[in-house]
């Protein structure tokens, strides 16, 4: 049934794997799309599911459907403690975008685990999602899927820039929304960091204390990807085989590798926000804390970096696949061919009834 109100749960993991965002909140539709974050919370990822994920693109699909199956049941786990903890009485729908075990577009291929049917009966709710498959299968990138919420929730701002595992960007061009990655952050700093015993670099002091080595920045920034015309996104796979190699061929310490790599990040998002002048720019996504990156994208940019609420910084991921839950709960379209580059617009998106 078309509603103008809806109140539902949007669950993300990403690849950064800082753990499992959850979300309560309220939409409204009155001409436009409005909403409300009523609670939001991170539930970090203990040892054995941090590293079962970290290398799932190494497993075999019969190992990946157990891993799945088992996911699932976590999954359910982590929201009826966050609806319980939280005393939710009304959810229209739990809208869920799973955790990426493989995404290769090229192959017609991606695989989010955690999108099982038994999910529904295990919370006794509505669920909504595996987003990105039928993107691909459409000739899609199936990714990204945030740009129809900055489109409907965001339009304020120039640019929607997120900075999670990878740097992601969305903005209207010709009349049209565009968004794609633009290079990885989280999921290449996150790694080196690890390396000397911490989870992540608090504010990028540790990057702060390196040198650039030139030489890898700039073959960092000849990767053939930065070439490539949009639309087009990145996985594990492509840092694990192209970037990670790269770097460890130069054999640096930890802080200058952290310094080097901030500043090709820093290069390349100001490729794309300079593009145009006096702009706007929404950051959102973990790397937003990272104080030493985002200073060097204002080193290199004249346009706005815009920090909004501590909420919309963290959570509009998982807020956004609420709201790619609910349009596809009224026969909406949530997938734009302008962005991903399948062959039209659609509904993407699986409902599972309790």
């Amino acid at each position: 049934m078309i509603k103008s109100k809806y109140n539902v749960i949007g669950v993300m993991s990403g690849t950064s794997l800082d753990g499992i965002d959850l979300v309560y909140a309220t939409f409204n539709f009155d001409t436009i799309w409005s909403f409300q974050i009523h609670y939001a919370s991170t539930i970090a990822y203990n040892e054995y599911w941090n590293s079962t994920l970290k290398d799932l693109v190494l497993l075999s699909k019969i190992e990946l459907r157990q891993i799945d199956e088992d996911y699932t049941s976590y999954l359910a786990e982590i929201i009826n403690s966050f609806i319980f903890k939280n005393n939710i009485k009304d959810i229209d729908a739990i809208c869920s975008h799973g955790h990426t075990a493989l995404h290769q577009p090229q192959n017609k291929m991606t695989y989010q685990i955690g999108n099982l049917p038994i999910l529904a009966s295990l919370l006794q709710q509505t669920i909504v999602c595996d987003f990105r498959v039928q993107d691909v299968a459409l000739g899609g990138q199936g990714a990204p899927l945030v740009p129809i919420g900055d489109a409907l929730l965001f339009a304020k701002f120039d640019f929607c820039l997120n900075l999670g595992g990878f740097a992601n960007i969305s903005f209207k061009l010709n009349k049209e929304r565009i968004a794609y990655d633009i290079c990885p952050v989280n999921i290449v700093l996150n790694y080196y960091v690890r390396q000397l015993g911490f989870e992540f670099d608090d504010g990028g002091k540790i990057a702060s204390t390196g040198k650039i080595n030139k030489e890898l920045l700039g073959k960092l920034n000849d990767l053939d990807f930065y070439s490539k015309s949009f639309p087009k996104s990145l996985g594990l796979e492509w840092v694990n085989k192209e970037v990670i190699p790269l770097i460890d061929s130069f054999k640096m310490n930890i802080q200058d590798v952290l310094r080097t790599f901030i500043e090709h990040i820093g290069i390349q998002i100001s490729k794309v926000i300079n593009e145009r002048e006096e702009a706007t720019v929404l950051a959102t996504g973990g790397g937003v804390y990272n104080e030493f990156l985002i200073d060097r994208m204002k080193t290199l940019t004249n346009n706005k970096i815009i920090k909004p609420s501590k909420e919309i910084i963290e959570f509009k991921e998982a807020l956004i696949f609420a709201f790619l839950g609910i349009l596809k709960l009224r026969g909406e379209n949530n997938c734009l061919h302008s962005v991903t580059g399948a062959l039209h617009n659609h509904s993407s998106g699986k409902i599972f009834h309790k």
